[in-house]
């Protein structure tokens, strides 16, 4: 008998978390694995359009080619060429014969613009970085923390029960004696479901995080209807007609009041402007799941924490609006789930207790490493 005893401390000796390391802190991960994904392609992917664009620039040379007359030199084609590039404005009549221009300056801009996308799309990961991520890695630090003590607690309370139960000569009055413990809650744990049911009535984590969804939806929404109006304006006007009479030539009889000019880059402006607008037209639904996702709690997790003796904050108080702080830190806690050693250890117990045939003699975790210890092979029914 004293093998099977000393057997079952060092069972459950070997059960106990080691102490947390101090990487812990460094290796939390602020960011839901969907955030970091729109974040590094709506940020990504027009620097890496732009970045093409202007290596074709400085690669093919000229941008644009105008049609001089033939008894221009060398240098008046280039210096109408670059001309027309700094104007870009076209010259037309209306159906009417009556002459109107057109700027095209908004092709010229266009790289540029695609930078200031690239910068709108990257302020709201730094609302979030700089107004909730500290708070946040706070909370995060001090409950995965609690909850691994939770467990270290539990192993250690059976350690005892199991020392209480051999020196107890009866039995029944130990069993008698912990049914008493689990009715008035001597095994809860206050300070991490207080802290938790805190966490649900407060507020600041979801807005910021509803916030940050908004605006990148704001700035992908308009950035779509600003491709949309280049398109409808300007991109699909590659020739233009430039007139180079102003100032000095203004009077000179032989320079021609219209010459037809080419956009060299066009054809790569439009691909670009349509890869950029099907790409986020694709994540607006990406970033409405991300913020209804909060409408609903993830109650999968702390479901298994259940076992824990006392712990039952999702029946009794997971039951109001979801849009708080707590179901923020759930969705985090999930994705933070492998430095949360715990876990993985309740919900293995968690599997076994669902192939147990009596499944009404496992209530928490304690009925479970008890049987384990060889305390009683079953326990009497409430």
């Amino acid at each position: 008998m004293s093998l099977s005893h000393t057997a079952a401390e060092y069972m459950l000796s070997d059960a106990l978390l080691p102490d947390p390391s101090s990487s812990r802190a460094k290796g939390l991960r602020l960011e839901l694995p969907s955030d970091r994904l729109l974040k590094f392609v709506t940020v990504g992917l027009p620097l890496f359009l732009v970045s093409l664009a202007f290596a074709r620039e400085f690669s093919a040379g000229s941008q644009i080619s105008c049609f001089s007359p033939t008894n221009f030199t060398g240098k008046q084609s280039a210096y109408t060429d670059t001309a027309c590039w700094d104007s870009l404005i076209h010259h037309g009549f209306d159906a009417e014969g009556r002459a109107i221009t057109k700027s095209l300056w908004a092709l010229k801009v266009f790289p540029y613009s695609l930078l200031v996308v690239a910068v709108l799309m990257y302020l709201p990961y730094l609302l979030w970085r700089y107004a909730a991520a500290p708070a946040l890695h706070c909370d995060l630090l001090f409950i995965i923390d609690e909850l691994d003590k939770s467990y270290n607690r539990s192993v250690r309370l059976v350690q005892h029960m199991k020392k209480v139960q051999q020196a107890s000569a009866e039995p029944e009055q130990f069993w008698e004696e912990y049914e008493r413990a689990r009715r008035e809650r001597y095994f809860e744990f206050p300070l991490l479901e207080r802290y938790l049911t805190c966490k649900q009535h407060a507020h600041a984590l979801v807005f910021i995080y509803i916030l940050r969804n908004l605006l990148l939806l704001l700035f992908l929404a308009a950035t779509c209807l600003y491709l949309v109006f280049l398109h409808l304006n300007i991109f699909f006007q590659d020739e233009f007609s430039c007139s180079i009479k102003t100032g000095l030539l203004e009077a000179e009889p032989h320079i021609p009041p219209l010459i037809p000019c080419k956009l060299v880059f066009f054809s790569v402006f439009q691909l670009i402007s349509l890869s950029v607008g099907s790409v986020y037209v694709l994540l607006i639904p990406v970033v409405i799941y991300n913020a209804l996702q909060l409408c609903q709690w993830d109650k999968g997790l702390l479901s298994v924490y259940e076992m824990l003796p006392a712990f039952d904050l999702l029946s009794r108080r997971m039951l109001t609006c979801p849009l708080n702080d707590l179901n923020i830190i759930l969705l985090f806690l999930r994705a933070n789930i492998s430095e949360l050693t715990s876990f993985s250890r309740l919900n293995a117990v968690s599997a076994l207790r669902e192939a147990t045939a009596n499944k009404e003699d496992i209530d928490t975790v304690i009925d479970f490493m008890t049987l384990l210890a060889g305390l009683e092979t079953t326990k009497p029914k409430h």
